[in-house]
Parts: structure tokens; C-alpha cells; sequence
């Protein structure tokens, strides 16, 4: 029964999204659109370099921010071979990319998640994500081209890449210390894609680098007016995915519409005991069918209304979905069989085990309590979950340890972040919308280096926070609602 109710989640909670962001893709492939807005990033530069950053990283984040859960992989890996990139660099390149803001993807979801769990304040919990991340966010932008190119090449573009990474890395910084946890990553992704497009308009790197086989083509030019309306698919879908994060709508919408069903032979059928948590706690299975609220169908919608908006008639839009759910059937059915191998793992007692066996490090658990949080989200997909699952063990240890919760919380989801390129969900979201459904094992030894080195420099940001810098963990800090 864990395995079906993972794959009944799954389908609804992730497969759904990746089937409507693809939706919106082939919409605008059909229009003529997606050409548009493929030469529009061409007009801004040609080099695969910064297109890359342009995209998978900018781009990517707003999306994160808007939507997550698969979505930002989905949408700007279908981004980048339409621009022309190899179908393995737009899905390895997009799961490496998709790291430093997931902490704050789909509104802030995983940050109140662990405020919830872990008892602890939210705003103190997003601030000091918010101070962990940012550095992070430097250096991903660095490490994503120089996954794609060599030393030299990298340093080309050094300037660039400085400007992706700082600009978002302040603004990542400065939204979660002083504002709101909520759009941390959508004032992010859209303060680094100004300021790179901006940088763009003075500076080009001396020599244009585009992939060996490949061969300049001239750019066609587009009027403003033109270009707007290639971009508006994208524009409704992240408009009308911001409005059904927000609390208030979603709220409304599952009040409305929102049948909770327990999960036969599986509710309460499972407790778990100390000190994974503080007292005896039947672990709940409650499905809940949010066929209105969930994410997936505000980009099914989003994709309707850019599609009546751009002269699509309903009758060819039924075809357009009809082809799309043809050519992703095996990529729904692959995404749903992992979040039920997932759900298997949760509820057998695996993932607490395995946390457990993380707290035996001593004086070293500021380290791998960030690879804590990197199990969690590579066992379940998602730094909800992992903040679910391991938010109340991380306080529990910390406080036997005399360390501060409130910095291991927070590391539990900073290192999360660098799970999610090799959890199987994201792989298979990555193979579905680049058609490579069968690659996934290559794709998985590609990246796990990656994410393992990645996870290891926010351990050792962790370490430095708990015996270096201990001052600098908020406390009652206040930030505005």
C-alpha cells in the first residue's frame, strides 16, 4: 500500500506538472512561438556558455520559485535543445543547475514545512538557510559551465558568471533575511536575468563558444511587440502558478475541492519511535486529491489560456494534448513507479535508519547533518519531504550535541538542495522532457559526482557557522509578513 500511495502522489503531485509544463512547451512549438523565443536569447548572445546560465540557472530559479517539484528541469531542459543544446548537457546540465534554489521552490513550500516539523521560528529558519545558500549560489553558476567546458573556456566568461552568481546570491540573501520566505527564488531568478541581460548589452566574451559539430546561423531579428508574445506562455504560466501557491487561493481551492482520504491497511499503521522523534507517533497516510489546487493543474490551465491567447482553437488544443500525453506516457509511468519506490522506503523505517546512523558523527555532525538533509531529498525527491521526514530529528540531535537547532534545520535543507540532481524523480522529470526515458543510469553516474561534492562545501559551510562563526546563527529575528 506505500507503493501505490506513492504512485497515486505521484502522479498527481509531480508527473501532472511535468505533463502541463510539457503541455505549454508544445503549445508553443505549435504557434510558431518557441522559435521566437529561442532567437530572442540568441539575440542577446550567442555563446552556449551564457545561454546556459541564462537559462538553466536563471530561468530555472524563477521556476523553482513559481512552481518546483520537477517543474524548472521540465521546462528549461525543453529550453535548451530547442536552443539547440545535446538532449544529455540540457538534462544533466539542468539537475546541476536546479540546486541553490530549491530551498525556497514553489513558495517557499519547504521552508514552512520545517518551521512546522521542527517547532522552530520560520523566519529564523529562512534566514539562516539564507545565509548558508547564497554562497552556494556563487559558486553553482561556476560549476555548471565548467561542467560543460574546460578551464580555460570557463574563464572566459568568468565576468558573467560573476554577475549571475552575485546578483542572485544578494538578492537570495537579502529576501530571506529581511523580507519573506515565499518569493526568496522569484526575486532571485528575475534580479539575475536583469542584471545578465543588462551586463549582456556591454560586455560579450572575446570568442563566441558554440559545440563542435555545430555552425553559426544567422539570427532573425524580432520587434519588441513580437518578442513579448513568444514570451507570454511563459509569463501566464508563472502568473497563474504564483496565484495558486499563494495561501490564500490554495487555501480556498482545497476547502472547495479537496476530498482526504486515508490510505487503507497503511494510515497509522506504521509509528515511529524516539529518537527519530520525541514520543511514539503514528506515521499518517492521508491522501489528499487536490485535483483543483495542485500545481500540475495551474500550468494545465496556464497553458489553456496561452494557447486561447495566442489563437489556438479548443479543438486543436485537445489535439495538442493528446500528443503530448502520447509521447510522455512511459516518462508519467516511470516518474509514478519512483515516487512509489520512495514511499516504500519511507514508510519501512529505511530513511530513519539511515538518519540515525548520520547522528553517531560526533563533533562532525555539522557535516553530515547536511548530508542528512541530501539523503532525505535523494531517497524521496523532494526537500519537503526531507525536512518532513528529518527537520525533528535534526533538533533533537543538535540539542544533545549543544549545537544550535536552528543552524542544523536550516542545514538539513541546504544540503538537501544538492540531492535533488540524483533523487529519481528529478532524473526521470530530466529524461521525460528531453527524451531520453532509458538514459536515466547514465545521466545518475554523470551528476552523483557533482551533487557529493556539492553537498560536501555546504557541509563544511555548516561546520564553519557551528564553531567559527557561531554569532552569526539568527535569533528572533523579525521579517516582514
Amino acid at each position: 500500500m506505500s507503493f501505490v500511495y506513492g504512485v497515486a502522489f505521484g502522479v498527481l503531485k509531480i508527473a501532472w506538472i511535468v505533463l502541463a509544463a510539457v503541455y505549454l512547451y508544445d503549445i508553443s512549438v505549435f504557434t510558431g512561438q518557441f522559435e521566437i523565443m529561442k532567437e530572442s536569447v540568441a539575440g542577446i548572445t550567442a555563446d552556449r556558455r551564457l545561454q546556459l546560465l541564462l537559462v538553466a540557472f536563471c530561468f530555472g530559479a524563477f521556476i523553482e520559485g513559481a512552481a518546483g517539484f520537477g517543474a524548472p528541469v521540465a521546462i528549461a531542459g525543453a529550453f535548451m535543445i530547442g536552443l539547440g543544446f545535446k538532449p544529455f548537457h540540457a538534462a544533466a546540465l539542468n539537475l546541476i543547475a536546479n540546486t541553490s534554489p530549491v530551498a525556497w521552490g514553489a513558495i517557499g513550500t519547504p521552508v514552512h514545512t520545517l518551521a512546522a516539523v521542527s517547532g522552530l521560528p520560520e523566519s529564523d529558519l529562512s534566514a539562516m538557510i539564507g545565509r548558508i545558500l547564497p554562497i552556494t549560489g556563487i559558486i553553482v553558476p561556476f560549476w555548471l559551465v565548467r561542467a560543460m567546458v574546460g578551464w580555460s573556456e570557463t574563464i572566459e566568461v568568468l565576468p558573467a558568471i560573476l554577475v549571475v552568481g552575485t546578483s542572485f546570491s544578494l538578492t537570495q540573501y537579502f529576501w530571506s533575511n529581511h523580507v519573506d520566505s515565499n518569493l526568496v527564488d522569484i526575486a532571485g531568478g528575475v534580479v539575475s536575468i536583469v542584471a545578465t541581460v543588462v551586463f549582456l548589452r556591454f560586455w560579450q566574451p572575446k570568442r563566441i563558444w558554440r559545440f563542435v559539430d555545430e555552425h553559426a546561423s544567422a539570427v532573425q531579428k524580432h520587434t519588441a511587440g513580437q518578442i513579448v508574445k513568444a514570451w507570454l506562455p511563459f509569463g501566464i504560466l508563472s502568473l497563474t502558478v504564483l496565484a495558486w501557491g499563494l495561501p490564500v487561493i490554495k487555501g480556498a481551492l482545497n476547502r472547495a475541492t479537496t476530498p482526504v482520504w486515508n490510505v487503507p491497511w497503511l494510515h497509522n499503521a506504521v509509528t515511529r519511535a524516539a529518537p527519530v522523534v520525541t514520543k511514539l507517533t503514528p506515521e499518517a497516510a492521508r491522501y489528499d486529491f487536490n485535483w483543483l489546487s495542485a500545481t500540475g493543474t495551474g500550468c494545465f490551465i496556464a497553458a489553456i489560456v496561452a494557447g486561447l491567447v495566442l489563437g489556438v482553437r479548443p479543438a486543436q488544443l485537445a489535439k495538442i494534448f493528446w500528443h503530448t500525453l502520447k509521447r510522455m506516457k512511459l516518462a508519467v509511468i516511470a516518474i509514478s513507479f519512483m515516487l512509489g519506490l520512495g514511499f516504500t522506503t519511507r514508510y519501512s523505517g529505511l530513511d530513519a535508519v539511515l538518519g540515525l546512523a548520520f547522528t553517531r558523527t560526533g563533533w562532525l555532525f555539522p557535516f553530515f547533518g547536511a548530508f542528512l538533509g541530501w539523503l532525505g531529498v535523494a531517497l524521496t525527491g523532494s526537500d519537503t519531504s526531507s525536512n518532513a521526514l528529518f527537520g525533528s530529528l535534526q533538533r533533537i540531535t543538535a540539542q544533545q550535541l549543544n549545537l544550535d537547532p536552528i543552524l542544523m534545520c536550516a542545514a538539513n535543507s541546504a544540503g538537501g538542495v544538492m540531492g535533488k540532481m540524483v533523487d529519481a524523480q528529478s532524473i526521470c522529470v530530466a529524461t521525460s522532457a528531453t527524451n531520453q526515458v532509458g538514459n536515466e543510469g547514465t545521466i545518475f553516474r554523470h551528476v552523483f559526482w557533482h551533487s557529493i561534492a556539492l553537498g560536501a562545501i555546504v557541509g563544511l559551510i555548516v561546520l564553519m557557522y557551528a564553531y567559527v562563526f557561531p554569532g552569526a546563527v539568527p535569533h528572533g529575528l523579525t521579517i516582514v509578513k
